[in-house]
């Protein structure tokens, strides 16, 4: 059975090529992802991403 979780990520900084979010953890939870690096031309103007993750 495949454990899947969906995580938050809010934005953090820009550098020139990509995006960086910070993960945003359930209350108490630790990070699963932490900091994630998303190409400009996808991350556009959006100050939020909501990433799927399924282990299996």
């Amino acid at each position: 059975m495949a454990d899947q979780r969906t995580l938050a990520f809010i934005r953090e900084k820009e550098t020139k090529n990509t995006v960086r979010f910070q993960e945003e953890p359930a209350p108490g939870q630790p990070p699963v992802i932490g900091s994630l690096y998303v190409a400009k031309w996808y991350a556009g103007d959006a100050q939020r991403l909501t990433v799927t993750v399924e282990k299996s």
